[in-house]
Formats: C-alpha cells, sequence, structure tokens
C-alpha cells in the first residue's frame, strides 16, 4: 500500500483486494494515457484523475498481445507554473522503470531531489527534446498551518534583496570566487550568533520564518515551512474526501502542496504558514 495514498484522498483503503479493484478500474478506463512503444514491449503511463490535478498514476507494459502488466503504481499532483528553471539531471531507478530529477537551486542551497512525475512523456522524447523547466510539486501525510510572522514592508523588501545577493554570492561561490565563499561563511556566522541570542527569549518558528530541509534516509522526502499564498478545497471524487491544494513560497521557491484535510492541523489562510512533511515529485517542461 503507497504511504502517499492517503494525501489524494484513499485514506480508508486499507484492504489489498480494495486496492486492486480500483487500479483494474483504472486500467479498463484511464483519463490519460502515455505510450512509449518500445522493440518488444510497449512501456505505458495510465492516469486517472480523482479531483483536479491529483490522482493516480499506473506503469507497465502492453505485451505483443494488447495485454496490460502493471508494473507500479503511484499517486500524484500536478502543479501550475514553473518552480525553477534550474537544469535537472535525470536518472533511471534501480529496481523500476521510474525515474528520479537533480537540481541545484540556489535560493534552497541544497541539490534537490524530486520523482519525476511524465515518466512515459520524458521516456518516450528521450534524447529528441532538452528540459528547459520543472514544476515541483509535494505531497503530504502530515502538516500543520502556523501563523505568519509579522513584518513591515520596509522588512520585507530588504529580506527579499538579501534573498537575491545570497543567491548572487552562492552562484559565485560556486564557481570559485573566493571573496564570494567568504563572505557566505561570515554569514553563516552572523546567523548562528543570531539565533543563540534570540532563542533564550523566542521560539524557533518566529525566528525561522521559511526552511526546505530533507526528511529521514530516503533521498525525496523533505520537510517545509513556507508562506501560504493560494489554497482551494478539492474533493475526491470516489472517496468524497476533502483535500486540500495550497501553493506555498518556501524559500522564494513557489509549488503546491496536496494534503488530505484529514492531516492538516489548522485552517489555511492566505498569509499563514504551512510546515508539512512531503514526498518531492517534478514535471519535466520539455521542449523540442
Amino acid at each position: 500500500m503507497h504511504r502517499y495514498l492517503r494525501a489524494v484522498g484513499f485514506s480508508k483503503i486499507t484492504k489489498k483486494h480494495v486496492l486492486e479493484e480500483i487500479l483494474e478500474a483504472i486500467i479498463d478506463g484511464p483519463d490519460r494515457k502515455i505510450i512509449d512503444g518500445g522493440e518488444e514491449t510497449v512501456f505505458s503511463q495510465l492516469e486517472k484523475c480523482c479531483g483536479e490535478d491529483f490522482g493516480i498514476s499506473i506503469c507497465g507494459e502492453y505485451d505483443e498481445n494488447g495485454n496490460f502488466k502493471m508494473d507500479y503504481y503511484y499517486p500524484f499532483c500536478y502543479g501550475y507554473g514553473i518552480t525553477t528553471y534550474e537544469q535537472p539531471i535525470v536518472e533511471r531507478h534501480a529496481d523500476k522503470e521510474s525515474y528520479a530529477g537533480l537540481c541545484d537551486d540556489f535560493r534552497v542551497g541544497i541539490s534537490i531531489i524530486f520523482y519525476v512525475n511524465n515518466t512515459a512523456e520524458y521516456k518516450r522524447s528521450q534524447n529528441k527534446t532538452e528540459i528547459n523547466a520543472v514544476t515541483l510539486t509535494g505531497l503530504s501525510t502530515k502538516g500543520r498551518i502556523l501563523l505568519p510572522i509579522n513584518k513591515t514592508e520596509k522588512q520585507k523588501k530588504a529580506e527579499k534583496d538579501a534573498v537575491q545577493q545570497r543567491s548572487q554570492l552562492l552562484m559565485a561561490a560556486r564557481q570559485g570566487d573566493e571573496s564570494a565563499i567568504e563572505s557566505l561563511t561570515l554569514e553563516e556566522l552572523d546567523i548562528f550568533s543570531m539565533v543563540g541570542r534570540r532563542i533564550v527569549n523566542e521560539d524557533v518558528l518566529s525566528i525561522v520564518e521559511s526552511y526546505f530541509m530533507p526528511k529521514g534516509i530516503e533521498c525525496d522526502q523533505y520537510t517545509i515551512l513556507g508562506e501560504i499564498l493560494d489554497f482551494r478545497l478539492e474533493q475526491n471524487r470516489f472517496t468524497k474526501e476533502k483535500i486540500y491544494i495550497i501553493t506555498v513560497n518556501c524559500n522564494e521557491m513557489i509549488f503546491d502542496v496536496c494534503i488530505n484535510q484529514l492531516d492538516l492541523m489548522g485552517e489555511p489562510e492566505i498569509g499563514r504558514r504551512l510546515k508539512a512533511n512531503i514526498w518531492l515529485q517534478g514535471t519535466l517542461q520539455l521542449v523540442n
């Protein structure tokens, strides 16, 4: 049973035979089918939308007789807009015909690893097109709404300028600029000193406004804290469970998070913050 099925509205599925019935129904009547024809088998990705932009995807192969054999399945969520224009590295997983993407984004300061959503589309166009951007999304099974940090417009502008300056320093440091490396080191020391002083009398979440950090030992699992820019409440058309699609700004990266209403503590509002554990997915934007 996939752990993130509950994120798209299947929290009450505990019996294997019930899941198998759902998967068989998707195979018989998918909303979208992407096929990559090979020499001996035909790799296909079948998708069934349970609501707007989220559902279940099944990947497998059609044999020469037209029979479909499922290899694996996973819940998905497609987002809007572009999260990053950094060129990703895409590699196939060792155990199955699925892919992981990796890109370095200076806004986060770490290498971002995500699960590729549009596997068949990428596989079909491999070596024929290039990737010019990535749209990230997150599936979450645990989230909490936090109050925003009260800031003036002057403070907001200063922080935005600081983020842009830091991104430029990180880019220069990556190219071997010693002065940029020194500036970043001094900045880290200043931040460490500031946090040490304020943590005595303040809560850590009033000091740290946003973060994007790896969680656990799985490479595409993260814990995030970001400002809510928009949200909408959807319904799984099969189970009738309510699903939140929340657009967050996390370290100046904007992406959607899909979470079951049952797993979200608090009421989302624009300007508040979302703290959540996510499984990061990415849709590769392919161009000829």
